[in-house]
């Protein structure tokens, strides 16, 4: 599997630290966790800036980057909050987690893709896997009332494989202008804090390193390698393997002693497991010799 399908998936693999270090970061208020961490995910963007070649000045970006940038980043984030203020948190969770399936029915539309049948099964598989562990083995209860928020749960799965699936057409625009959508998004969710939410700081230096812990990884580096995985890397493999990311957070809930093992988590294991195999067949059985687009 090519290297930037790898760093993709890097991001998944540090989005399964998300539940973990938000857990272990007290009772801070979303709006101002985001904003924190984003601002951290800033500087892991400028630190890198100092050990990268310096993105070349005189190539402009287009004004619809930006858009992109930043209405995915800190729309996703602002419509989960809203999906979870407003309909229960496992029947929103669900609707937000359609956007791997998404991702890869949506590449179909893109310059140069195909979509297989394999792509669509193991996007599939892993969203059935994904129910399993959201729902804990249980079922489904959608009620009218939260329409309301399983409509913003959606709109945030759309938003989130809309910026991937764009930031596809841009190949050329460096990574390094995440930094900037990590600062805008930072900006956004502070003021959201000011205005919707009450302010709790974390409580002592475990919750501070927690809190820092989230900034550099899965709100900081894994949208830098996000966006290196769905400019250049192979994206119907990188949109069903992101399945990976509920079950990995629960792998980890597990070996920290938060969450308990079960036959649940094995079925979810298979299914996400099966499904990302299938969608990387053709990579899986592709002769080395043949080469590839960089995926």
């Amino acid at each position: 599997m090519g290297r930037a399908t790898l760093i993709g998936f890097s991001a998944v693999a540090m989005w399964a630290l998300l539940a973990l270090l938000t857990d272990a970061s007290g009772q801070v208020p979303p709006f101002l966790l985001s904003a924190i961490t984003f601002a951290i995910g800033t500087c892991v963007g400028l630190a890198a800036r100092l050990v990268m070649p310096a993105p070349d000045k005189s190539r402009k970006i287009p004004p619809q980057v930006w858009l992109i940038g930043i209405a995915g980043l800190f729309g996703y984030h602002f419509f989960y909050f809203t999906a979870l203020r407003n309909a229960p948190a496992v029947e929103a969770s669900l609707i937000a987690y359609l956007w791997p399936l998404l991702i890869v029915l949506g590449s179909a539309l893109m310059p140069g893709e195909r979509l297989a049948w394999n792509h669509v099964a193991g996007a599939l598989l892993g969203l059935a896997g994904t129910f399993l562990i959201v729902t804990k083995g249980g079922g489904l209860a959608f009620d009218p009332r939260y329409a309301f928020g399983y409509a913003m749960a959606g709109v945030c799965a759309l938003l989130w494989s809309s910026y991937s699936l764009l930031s596809r057409r841009f190949p050329s625009v460096p990574t390094s202008i995440v930094t900037w959508f990590c600062a805008a998004t930072s900006v956004l969710s502070l003021a959201c804090h000011l205005l919707l939410e009450k302010t709790v700081l974390p409580d002592g230096p475990g919750q501070w390193l927690a809190v820092v812990g989230l900034g550099l990884m899965p709100v900081g580096a894994a949208f830098y390698a996000w966006d290196i995985g769905v400019k250049r890397g192979n994206i119907q493999v990188l949109g069903a393997a992101s399945y990976a990311a509920p079950l990995l957070s629960t792998l980890v809930l597990i070996a920290a002693g938060v969450a308990e093992p079960s036959l649940r988590i094995l079925a979810a294991c298979v299914l996400i497991t099966g499904g990302a195999a299938l969608a990387a067949k053709s990579l899986l059985l592709r002769k080395p010799a043949t080469g590839g687009a960089g995926a």
